[in-house]
């Protein structure tokens, strides 16, 4: 047996299009929670053979490099799963939009894209599944929003669910709030990479060495969350805890607000929910025009 009988998408065929770092993080969660069989998940882009075949070593998936292949591979797909760049996504759907059959379920994972420029560029009402996931997908800690067309079957949801439970938790929410999860979460393994950081720098100034000041602030970071996690303890609450009145943590604490780090950390979530609405109008007005001629 191969693993993948009892799972929903066991027997289905998947078509990445796209596959840049949020695809092969979905792919690494997929085939290594044995959710879905790597020979039948295929893998397209516009033209980077290369990164095609580096994933078929990694994960054992099929890359698609001719197009009649590509053709092949997203009329047969069960699933496909959009994860090509925002600006090339338009010309991208107009060339799909022929080749689907009516069944077939649409996974994006594209920011900004909404459901409606989706079906839009698709020409009609379709099983669309709007996701904006993070990179922590790659080690199956992933946080992913998602939001369903009206169109999508109570199979097709669990078959959507599946896949991304398999890499992290989910939260269904209304499409409008889909730019939310990616401020908050799609974008947010970054600010925490920024944290770490600094601290890390911090740490050196003050004369640790950079493997000491790694080693220490990759450990705080992940004992930090797992507080949170294990106990269900608001972080507001967690940070009190271990904040003594005129102790070293408190000294801190203090510095960071008069620096507004949480005005600044807040205005930067919001900027990032601004920009994934930015971009998505850019694809809705771009999705009015002509397609573009071929390069």
């Amino acid at each position: 047996m191969n693993g993948t009988s009892a799972s929903p998408l066991g027997n289905v065929n998947l078509c990445f299009y796209g596959a840049g770092s949020m695809a092969e993080a979905i792919l690494r969660g997929l085939t290594e929670a044995r959710l879905a069989s790597p020979d039948r998940i295929t893998v397209m882009n516009r033209q980077n053979a290369e990164r095609l075949q580096e994933l078929h070593r990694r994960y054992g998936v099929i890359p698609a490099v001719q197009e009649q292949a590509k053709h092949d591979a997203l009329h047969n797909a069960d699933v496909i799963v959009l994860g090509m760049k925002p600006k090339d996504s338009a010309n991208a759907l107009r060339a799909l939009a022929p080749l689907l059959r009516p069944e077939q379920l649409i996974v994006s994972a594209i920011a900004g894209l909404s459901i409606g420029t989706m079906e839009s560029l698709l020409g009609g009402s379709r099983a669309i599944v709007r996701t904006m996931p993070n990179t922590s997908s790659m080690i199956s800690l992933g946080a992913t929003g998602i939001s369903f067309s009206p169109a999508v079957t109570a199979d097709q949801r669990e078959l959507a669910l599946a896949m991304f439970e398999a890499i992290g938790i989910t939260a269904v929410v209304e499409e409008p709030l889909i730019e939310a999860v990616n401020g908050v979460s799609g974008s947010g393994p970054a600010y925490v990479y920024y944290l770490m950081e600094a601290m890390i720098d911090a740490g050196i100034d003050l004369g640790l060495t950079a493997e000491a000041a790694k080693e220490l602030t990759v450990q705080t970071v992940l004992g930090a969350a797992e507080m949170v996690r294990r106990t269900g303890e608001n972080p507001a609450d967690l940070r009190r805890k271990v904040t003594s009145p005129g102790g070293t943590t408190q000294a801190a604490i203090e510095t960071l607000e008069r620096f507004h780090y949480q005005e600044g950390m807040n205005a930067a979530i919001l900027r990032c929910a601004e920009r994934a609405k930015e971009m998505g109008e850019a694809i809705r007005m771009e999705a009015a025009l002509p397609l573009a001629r071929s390069e």
